[in-house]
């Protein structure tokens, strides 16, 4: 069964998750342009994007967004010792993950109306209810999310990454579907149908090489379970975490409703741009290595713990630096390709590449940081991420209100912000604040992680690290030279543009690094050499 073959090595894995992520990332490009061109940077888009907020904080509350992390070495480790529990452990998780989901869904639709309308109170009456009603939609597709995450572990566990790889692209194509089917008729509300009906496809994929495997339901409720116990300890700080960073998004889509219409679908569809490649190469990555980093460390291999990590570390550094600078020397033409089309407007295409240029601060850190919350799992530590997710948190609600009221009025600062971006003072410039305040807030979280995983593991070769930042550093500074020279040397439509910068540019930095004699292109010549076979 294709669904159910095992991955034998993390190289095919990796290869495995990045193109299933590739390609659900472009068919998550797809669905955006869908909604840029069917709504515009519209109050039914910004409703759209808000209806999001709760239902992703109640899944944070219920399941964290980290069971996987969590979940897998209990599931290893009781499935070692007795198969037969371990698939009622499993039950017993689904099962009371259920009556959890119940209880939230009562109080939740008691109490959605007030929490939304504060939410949106800067949206007139009409749309605040729109949002109301679609948040009550999609907060189906917390049920199926919720599920699928269990099964997900099993995958995981069992090295079965092609079930797990296409769920996220089902998910995208049950949006698609209600984009061009069912939003004509129903508008706004036909994409949330398609949503919940993505959340259903993610989940019903995993289910039967689950079953493969042995997976057989049963109706099983133990509270007193050790190892649900377990569990709890070490998903509740994840709780927190995940619970915080959705809370983070909810104060964002606030103070952007406040900003003006469109500002929550430009922050949006900019964020889901710049996550492209941090879901290709971190996050493919991270998800990769986690099974065999947490095997070495309980098994006390420590030094090819430390060999194995700061190879991958310095890989993916090396892939993302130069793609963070690319992003930002092309965000217009990132733009026009995508998102220009339809409804969405001249204004809102140069205020969203504006945005998206931003998160060029912020790339390199994001697609790291996934490794180093995986090294910290590894470690069963999973206190320490938490508590810089709350800093994050709180330091970014503060640098929100600031950049917000800073990019609203006049100063050297901004004159020197609009030069660097290209704008030319017509486009609502509030929302960047919000942009900028995002991705200062991540490096800093980016530097909080890796200092303290250094202070856990001193082991770690970090001079070999530092000397690979700066050589990236270089040529990627380099390379950005060389790519905003030839954009404005060649005159061709945005998607020319794009294929020869893109292209010339990373032979540019390909050739830099070779003479600089980085060992991380070797790497990248036998991925490529192993997926072109």
């Amino acid at each position: 069964m294709f669904l159910n073959i095992k991955q034998k090595t993390i190289g095919s894995a990796v290869s495995i998750l990045a193109i299933a992520v590739l390609f659900s990332r472009l068919l998550g490009v797809l669905r955006d342009r869908l909604l840029a061109g069917s709504f515009g940077a519209s109050i039914d888009l910004d409703i759209y994007f808000a209806a999001f907020r709760i239902p992703d904080l109640i899944y944070s509350v219920i399941f964290a967004g980290g069971v996987l992390v969590s979940l897998l070495p209990l599931f290893s480790d009781v499935y070692n010792k007795n198969k037969e529990k371990s698939w009622d452990f499993i039950n017993n998780l689904i099962n009371i993950f259920l009556v959890v989901f119940v209880i939230m869904g009562i109080l939740f639709f008691v109490f959605s109306s007030k929490i939304v309308g504060l939410m949106v109170s800067g949206f007139d009456i009409e749309s605040i209810q729109k949002t109301i009603d679609l948040t009550r939609l999609i907060f189906l597709s917390v049920l199926f999310f919720g599920l699928s995450s269990i099964f997900s572990t099993i995958l995981n566990y069992f090295n079965r990454f092609v079930s797990y790889s296409l769920a996220p692209i089902l998910y995208n194509l049950g949006i698609i579907f209600g984009i061009l089917f069912l939003a004509p008729h129903w508008g706004i509300f036909g994409v949330g149908v398609g949503v919940v009906l993505g959340a259903f496809l993610h989940l019903l994929i995993q289910v039967p090489p689950a079953i493969k495997l042995g997976y057989r339901y049963r109706p099983i409720i133990n509270f007193k379970d050790s190892k649900l116990k377990e569990f709890v300890s070490l998903i509740v700080p994840r709780v927190i975490a995940s619970s915080s960073s959705q809370i983070n998004f909810i104060v964002i889509t606030f103070i952007a409703s406040g900003i003006g219409v469109g500002a929550i679908s430009v922050f949006n569809l900019s964020n889901n741009l710049r996550y492209l490649p941090i879901g290709i190469i971190g996050v493919s990555f991270a998800t990769a290595i986690f099974p065999l980093l947490s095997k070495l460390y309980v098994e006390g291999k420590v030094s090819e713990f430390c060999n194995r990590f700061v190879k991958l570390f310095n890989e993916v550094l090396y892939i993302s630096f130069p793609i963070g600078i690319l992003i930002f020397v092309l965000r217009n033409e990132i733009v026009d390709i995508i998102l220009k089309t339809g409804s969405f407007t001249s204004v809102a295409a140069e205020i969203t590449a504006a945005a998206l240029g931003l998160f060029f601060i912020s790339t390199f850190a994001q697609c790291l940081a996934p490794i180093l919350l995986r090294g910290f799992f590894s470690l069963k530590d999973t206190i320490t991420p938490t508590l810089i997710a709350i800093s994050f948190v709180i330091l970014n609600i503060f640098l929100s209100f600031f950049f917000v009221s800073v990019f609203a009025g006049e100063s050297t600062f901004i004159d020197l912000m609009k030069n660097i971006l290209g704008l030319n003072g017509t486009v609502n410039f509030s929302i960047l604040g919000l942009v900028f305040a995002f991705n200062v807030g991540l490096l800093i979280e980016f530097l909080l992680l890796f200092y303290f995983f250094k202070k856990k593991i001193k082991e770690l070769r970090y001079r070999e690290i530092y000397l690979t930042f700066i050589k990236v550093f270089s040529c990627s500074a380099l390379m950005g030279i060389f790519a905003f020279n030839l954009l404005n040397f060649i005159n061709a439509s945005s998607l020319v543009q794009f294929i020869i910068v893109s292209i010339a540019s990373f032979i540019f930095y390909a050739i830099l690094t070779m003479i600089l004699k980085m060992p991380e292109i070797n790497a990248l010549k036998r991925l490529i050499k192993r997926n072109g076979n």
